[in-house]
């Protein structure tokens, strides 16, 4: 754990998707204190900061981790490790409530944009896809497990329809040749996928079941979702940004079911129009927030 206190001009640079919601849903101020669990390249932390607030920042990836503490960022206290822990990450530094939880779940635009992380079909690069640089790689998955296992978490994670198809194109492939690289696995889901000929490509959903799988990012959100609403004050706030129905379909659940947390909208916040335009990023993403009551939340008839 670092805390950043130095004026030194930051070197992150990041547009955060739903900024000025996102503000609006936690409404940070002078004093308060606020978890952002997934800090990436900080840029809705910066915003927090702008309001006063002081932020706790937990990042699984080294990359995010040094990047902040070369920006400098003053009242960021940087914690290294997987939000999905935040209650033991928190009790370490003294701290067990705060006013605010920040989560924008999945992979940061800083992942995306650094080939050599391996988590983009349109760039070749070692087939990784690890957040935390440590662990299994997609390549271990692609390569070792079984078509039926391949399959299922292809299914399950990516929601594609033709996950038995290219399981099956995998297992073939891997007898002859391991598959080792993002461009190699994404060529053989194109040719073995029915019909494709343009459009979105169809190694999309399969790159984003492998990367959910080898980071157990579905098992960490709800880990964290739990986690953050015990961390939080009466009257604190929780604040999630998803970008795909798996996501969303968990904090949902989680919000509703939650004895001690009030939804603060009915539907998920999306991007303006604007924002779309120039921050493709944004058009996925989903804002659902909630804000923890003094007393339980009542079950609706």
């Amino acid at each position: 754990m670092f805390t950043v206190t130095d004026t030194e001009t930051p070197t992150l640079t990041h547009t955060p998707v739903l900024a000025q919601e996102v503000i609006d849903a936690l409404q940070p101020a002078p004093g308060k204190v606020f978890v952002d669990g997934t800090l990436g390249g900080a840029g809705h932390t910066r915003l927090l900061l702008d309001a006063g607030a002081r932020v706790i920042g937990i990042d699984q990836d080294p990359y995010a981790l040094n990047r902040a503490r070369e920006a400098g960022i003053e009242g960021l206290t940087v914690v290294p490790g997987n939000y999905r822990d935040m209650r033991d990450l928190l009790a370490e530094i003294n701290v067990n409530a705060v006013d605010g939880i920040l989560l924008d779940i999945g992979v940061s635009s800083f992942q995306l944009d650094d080939v050599e992380r391996g988590f983009s079909y349109h760039s070749e690069a070692p087939l990784d896809m690890r957040m935390a640089q440590s662990g299994e790689t997609a390549a271990d998955v692609v390569n070792t497990y079984d078509e039926a296992d391949l399959a299922a978490l292809i299914y399950e994670f990516g929601e594609e329809r033709h996950s038995r198809r290219i399981a099956r194109a995998i297992t073939q492939t891997r007898e002859k040749t391991p598959i080792e690289t993002t461009v190699q696995l994404a060529d053989l889901i194109k040719r073995a996928y029915p019909g494709f000929s343009k459009g979105i490509h169809p190694a999309r959903r399969t790159f984003q079941a492998l990367r959910i799988h080898v980071n157990d990012e579905l098992g960490a959100l709800r880990d964290g979702l739990s986690a953050a609403e015990e961390l939080l004050k009466p009257g604190g706030r929780l604040a999630v940004i998803s970008f795909h129905s798996l996501e969303d379909r968990i904090v949902k659940r989680f919000l509703l079911g939650s004895r001690t947390l009030r939804p603060l909208t009915k539907r998920p916040v999306v991007a303006t129009d604007e924002e779309q335009a120039t921050n493709p990023r944004a058009r996925s993403a989903k804002l659902r927030s909630a804000e923890k009551t003094d007393s339980p939340v009542e079950e609706a008839a």
